[in-house]
């Protein structure tokens, strides 16, 4: 296979990041190809010229253009940017596609931004605080929480390998929260995470409604396997999968979940121990789980498991809709007017979600390895919000055994991860598990080889 590059090319910014501070620009003119801000620059900015493509393969893509190369040219208050061997795709006639250039701005404000927003003094009684307050900095630098784009924004959750009948259910209720004048908020990858927004480009079309908000939000160790897809208009790259999924739940009014694979379990039990905790019980965070009625197993199954480690009275968190996209996109629509009505009772900001507690267990990043995959607590003799915490960082780990660099390279070199736990607990999150490989939702494309094993 052939992979067409650009030899060399200058790009300058286009109404974003104009202004760069001296110390700024100083550090990205000097720094070299082993400094960290590079390295994390050019992996991100790579994805992002990959805007589009259907792939989970970070070394594959790193190998592809283990030549590309960027250099910071100074100028006037900023600086431009010099590509080497950037790929083709990103270019029409020799000119950068002007979404790609926008996200690719985005790729260096946040990595300038991110970088200088979470470092905290270990042992700060404050720290969950100064947490989501630089979560909200990052937010508002990125210029996603402009309050006068404000009617309403719906989270989609759900895997990058999916069917093709369930990509056309996602984007079926995509066009249905179109026509409802709701923004989409999604991972920015393939899959469903691009299908409900492909679907309410049509929705906003036909009721001529701006802005038209398509939102991605990913992080610097995932963005290079699930390169944004090119319908995202406003890109936010967070430093970890924690963050992440805060910026997700304070800046969305409702979260809809479709079919997906270990990292949709990963949000799902993320946002239900939110939902459990004590402290959140009278905020509203609407959940609701939706699928095709090919795809009603999955959720069944997905219910089942709920059910069976968090014990039945999960089920309360959240509403499952299953064939009506109409049903979904109405109850979104009905929910998020509910959630503005409490938001304006409690004088709490329409674009972020200030009054949802958030637990530092919840927020301190978990590094999958053999050592914290296989010391996890992963036993029912424990109130379930914190067996969902647990349950959320296994899951965490197996996404990154299967796509993160960091990840891929512990297997391959140690082996997979063990989990283990109470038989029962450990019985039924394997059957979940094993239906994720037999429906091929592990991977978009080959074999895959667990990076997983029950050890009991």
């Amino acid at each position: 296979m052939t992979i067409n590059k650009i030899a060399s090319t200058l790009v300058s910014p286009d109404g974003t990041l104009d202004q760069l501070s001296v110390l700024e620009v100083d550090e990205l003119t000097r720094a070299k190809f082993d400094h960290p801000i590079y390295k994390l620059f050019r992996q991100c900015a790579l994805a992002v010229l990959n805007a589009g493509s259907n792939t989970d393969s970070i070394e594959q893509l790193l190998e592809d253009f283990h030549d590309f190369e960027i250099h910071f040219v100074k100028q006037d208050r900023g600086i431009r940017l010099n590509l080497i061997n950037a790929p083709a795709e990103a270019f029409v006639d020799g000119q950068m596609i002007h979404g790609v250039k926008n996200l690719l701005f985005s790729v260096l404000r946040d990595v300038l931004y991110v970088r200088d927003q979470f470092h905290f003094e270990s042992g700060c009684d404050c720290e969950g605080d100064l947490i989501s307050d630089s979560v909200y900095k990052v937010m508002r630098n990125s210029g996603v929480l402009a309050t006068g784009k404000q009617s309403g924004l719906a989270v989609c959750w759900g895997g990058h390998s999916i069917s093709t009948y369930e990509y056309k259910f996602c984007k079926r209720v995509g066009y249905q929260l179109g026509l409802r004048k709701l923004g989409i908020v999604t991972g920015c990858g393939p899959g469903a995470m691009k299908a409900p927004m492909k679907g309410a480009t049509i929705g906003h079309a036909k009721q001529q409604h701006n802005p038209r908000r398509y939102i991605g939000l990913t992080e610097n160790s995932i963005v290079a396997a699930e390169p944004p897809n090119p319908i995202v208009n406003e890109l936010v790259i967070m430093p970890d999968i924690e963050k992440r999924l805060e910026a997700f739940v304070r800046l969305g009014h409702a979260l809809i979940v479709f079919p997906g694979g270990p990292g949709t379990a990963e949000e799902i039990l993320y946002a239900l121990a939110l939902k459990m905790h004590p402290k959140n019980q009278n905020v509203r965070v609407p959940l609701i789980f939706a699928a095709d009625h090919d795809s009603r197993g999955y959720f069944d199954a997905l219910d089942r498991f709920l059910r069976e480690s968090l014990g039945d009275q999960v089920a309360q968190y959240y509403e499952i809709i299953i064939g009506d996209e109409k049903a979904v996109a109405r109850t979104v629509r009905q929910q998020i007017d509910e959630v503005m009505a409490q938001r304006c009772e409690q004088n709490d900001s329409f674009a972020y979600n200030w009054g949802l507690h958030i637990p530092l267990e919840l927020q301190k990043p978990f590094i999958a390895d053999h050592s914290t995959m296989s010391a996890l607590n992963l036993s029912t003799q424990q109130a379930p919000y914190n067996l969902a915490v647990e349950l959320r960082r296994a899951f965490s780990g197996v996404v990154a055994g299967n796509i993160k660099e960091f990840g891929v390279k512990a297997v391959r070199e140690h082996g997979p991860f063990k989990l283990k736990g109470d038989p029962d607990l450990m019985k039924s999150m394997d059957t979940l598990l094993q239906s994720f490989v037999s429906e091929g939702r592990m991977k978009i494309a080959g074999d895959y080889t667990p990076c997983y094993v029950i050890d009991n």
